[in-house]
């Protein structure tokens, strides 16, 4: 059975854990250290969600990344890199962990909550349409920050 929780702390379990699982996400993101870690679990606009199985003594097994900001036209809410372990893909994990964000999200007052997903993650992209989330015709546009700009 896997249960979710948010992380109130960043425990040396949690470290640890995220730190394990970020890579199976993404090849080219650096590992979060502690204080990254740390800091996501303190802001007021992040939740981080974590799955554990108790059938494996309570290991965490996945992540969730909720944000919450507002904006003028209202309260936003974007899920980031909502990682399972690849030993626990296919156990329901990732749709344990969406809907508990989901849930907060309506909870504190947003209408809609948006994700991204690579087309390569083709399992993760039919857990999200079945979960009810709907492909958007938007671009996406991405700038790399290496330093502030000159004004």
């Amino acid at each position: 059975m896997v249960r979710v929780e948010e992380a109130i702390e960043a425990t040396p379990e949690v470290v640890a854990a995220v730190q394990r699982l970020v890579p199976q996400l993404s090849s080219s993101a650096s590992v979060p250290t502690e204080a990254d870690i740390a800091d996501i679990v303190a802001s007021p606009a992040t939740v981080l969600l974590l799955a554990r199985d108790d059938e494996a003594g309570g290991e965490i097994v996945g992540t969730l990344t909720l944000a919450l900001f507002r904006i003028p036209t209202g309260l936003r809410a974007w899920i980031e890199d909502v990682v399972t372990a690849e030993s626990a893909r296919g156990r329901g994990v990732g749709t344990a962990l969406t809907h508990e964000a989901l849930r907060r999200a309506g909870e504190a007052g947003a209408r809609t909550v948006d994700l991204t997903s690579r087309a390569s993650r083709e399992d993760a992209n039919r857990l999200y349409q079945r979960l009810g989330f709907e492909r958007r015709d938007t671009n996406v546009y991405r700038a790399q920050v290496s330093r502030p700009i000159d004004r």
